[in-house]
């Protein structure tokens, strides 16, 4: 590993000095072991709660269950809820279930982080709330999301999200608690749901084109929650959208609809040499892009992995993705392997 990588890799959280007992949810997905081994290298206390047991989970447990939430929560100063059920559940998974996990499982949190007087609430959400707000039809527009855009989510997932994060506002509203909201972008390293994609694009290749729009890494994920814990007490509430930046501008959405690549051109024309190298293409169209401006500003975020730095890595002959994404690497969303994708799609 090259002394810039090990850098990356081991630079603990910064954005506050004081140590912390800290609960984090699904701390054994993606995220929630992310967040544990950050905090921990840092001198944190974590104390992981998941339905499945890992080194990183100390309670095996539900968020469901309102009394095993009430034993994690001694002593607990912030909360890291990252525990849900995805988009890759909708259709292995009852609408029930989602309302119990992600909405009811929300509110046993706070009811008992408010019982504890946490310093701060940090609810991990998705831009999957926006939902067919985004939809286009092929010419139009690109959609800018910015957090001004109002939410029509799709399926369950996105309704019970967007019912957990108004359950968030209003505890904030009438208890105090400081509560942040960070709507993530795609981050998993599993490879795409759309089949389409799959057979036209290389993995690394498509994820890559993502980084323009609609994807982040993992790594700046995490620096995402560790400024929001230090910054809760201030904002009070706040919703906002983690992705990588985009190099585009919202007066580029119209070309964006119709021609992504002679717009991509412009801010970044020596991208084809990367891409040539590696037979690698980009997307013909672009349908929406995820303005990160508001979590930049007022966490005073600043994500190294973006469209840019990942030709960087490619030309340096790296891995375009983190060092701590890689490590926690591709998990799976169910015990079951599908033959068809990595699991089955579904809308409602």
């Amino acid at each position: 590993m090259c002394r810039r990588a090990w850098l990356e890799h081991t630079t603990p959280f910064h954005g506050y000095t004081p140590l912390m007992r800290i609960l984090v949810t699904g701390s054994s997905g993606h995220l929630g072991e992310a967040l544990v081994r950050s905090l921990r290298h840092a001198g944190h206390t974590t104390v992981g709660l998941d339905v499945t047991e890992s080194p990183f989970t100390d309670h095996v447990g539900s968020i469901c269950d309102a009394a095993a939430v009430q034993t994690c929560m001694q002593s607990i100063d912030a909360v890291l809820h990252t525990a849900t059920l995805h988009k890759p559940h909708v259709s292995t998974h009852t609408r029930r279930d989602f309302i119990d996990t992600n909405i009811t499982g929300t509110l046993n949190l706070l009811e008992a982080a408010v019982e504890a007087s946490c310093e701060a609430f940090i609810y991990t959400s998705t831009t999957s709330v926006f939902g067919d707000s985004m939809r286009r039809t092929a010419g139009e527009p690109a959609a800018w999301v910015t957090e001004q855009l109002h939410p029509k989510a799709k399926n369950i997932y996105g309704v019970s999200k967007a019912a957990a994060e108004d359950l968030c506002e209003m505890f904030h509203r009438n208890t105090g608690l400081p509560c942040v909201v960070l709507r993530t972008s795609r981050f998993f390293l599993e490879a795409d749901d759309d089949k389409g994609r799959r057979a036209s694009f290389d993995d690394d290749n498509l994820k890559v084109n993502e980084l323009l729009f609609r994807r982040v890494d993992l790594q700046d994920i995490v620096a995402a929650h560790e400024l929001a814990i230090s910054k809760a007490r201030a904002l009070g509430f706040e919703r906002l959208i983690i992705s990588a930046t985009t190099p585009f501008q919202e007066s580029d959405v119209a070309e964006l609809g119709v021609n992504a690549r002679a717009v991509l051109e412009r801010y970044l024309p020596t991208y084809t040499d990367e891409f040539e190298k590696r037979g690698w293409t980009m997307l013909p169209t672009i349908d929406r892009v995820y303005d990160n401006t508001r979590a930049r500003s007022v966490l005073n975020w600043q994500p190294r992995y973006d469209f840019e730095s990942a030709l960087e890595r490619l030309a340096h002959g790296e891995d375009f993705r983190s060092p701590l994404a890689r490590t926690v690497g591709v998990k799976g969303y169910h015990d079951t392997a599908f033959t068809d994708g990595p699991y089955p799609v579904g809308d409602f």
